[in-house]
């Protein structure tokens, strides 16, 4: 079985062909546009294959409501010409075969359960720490999801003793996303994340308020695993920091026999989304 999927990012776009065993036997990406000219690019990548099936993870805020008037639309994003765009009811008029929709880090999510770091448990939450940040919770083969798709990237979180900065979120300020995103790093320091490897003061601030996201998501979903990707994390000392401070704030309330095989970085070598993509056509 052939299947198309596609990592639409509010950056870039990623379109993939494979299987249903999570192989991926093609893919390119490209810059996310506006919609017309982004969607003709990815047609033209998916009509050299008969693919069966299109699996879409996209950035959002997206309308995933099935009895809403809207479903399937992008909603109030800032990518100005995005905003309220039909985005599912163009794919099935670009393709004849079944498109299934949810958000990216859902189904990144639901890649790295089947295929990657969740593939031997039954619960995964996977939280995407980049220009944004979200995260999505599969169990047992299901994505979670209420009326719509949870935003728990906008959390309030209590702020380190030693941080000034007042956040970046333009609805909430001081949330999880507006403390600890990467452009709330840059607008903190004046810097980007990765200009900052070396200043072990800015990671234990972010792993401050990582480790607390961890901790209130943990004692809410009880996930298996909690896997922390994204541009963020590519900081790799980050998980030690966040491992010790969330079992500090934990502080023996409920058991972790091994906090490393607890939180943990993807597997699937950034092709999470592509992946989860696939297998929300199955």
């Amino acid at each position: 079985m052939l299947i198309g999927g596609i990592e639409a990012g509010g950056t870039k776009f990623v379109c993939a062909v494979g299987d249903e065993t999570g192989k991926v036997l093609e893919k390119i990406s490209f810059p996310t546009e506006d919609p017309d000219e982004t969607l003709a690019r990815a047609k033209a990548f998916f009509d050299q294959y008969e693919i069966e099936a299109l699996g879409v993870g996209t950035f959002g805020p997206v309308d995933l409501d099935k009895s809403s008037a809207t479903y399937g639309n992008i909603l109030n994003t800032p990518k100005l010409k995005w905003r309220n765009f039909p985005l599912l009811e163009k794919l099935k008029s670009d393709y004849s075969v079944p498109v299934y929709l949810d958000t990216d880090v859902n189904v990144a999510c639901l890649g790295e359960y089947k295929y990657g770091a969740g593939k031997n448990v039954d619960s995964c939450l996977y939280i995407t720490v980049g220009t944004g940040i979200g995260a999505g919770l599969v169990q047992r083969g299901k994505i979670f999801q209420g009326k719509n798709h949870s935003e728990m990237g906008h959390i309030l979180v209590p702020k380190h003793k030693d941080d000034l900065f007042e956040g970046s979120c333009p609805s909430h300020g001081a949330c999880l996303e507006g403390l600890a995103s990467g452009p709330a790093i840059e607008m903190r320091y004046g810097k980007k994340g990765a200009e900052l490897s070396n200043d072990e003061k800015v990671w234990d601030i972010e792993a401050f308020y990582l480790a607390q996201a961890c901790m209130n998501y943990f004692v809410i979903l009880q996930p298996e695993k909690i896997i922390l990707g994204g541009g963020v994390m590519k900081q790799e000392k980050l998980y030690g920091f966040i491992r010790k401070q969330f079992m500090e704030l934990l502080n023996g309330y409920l058991d972790v026999p091994n906090i490393n095989n607890l939180i943990v970085a993807p597997e699937l070598n950034d092709e999470q989304g592509v992946k989860g993509a696939f297998a929300l056509c199955m």
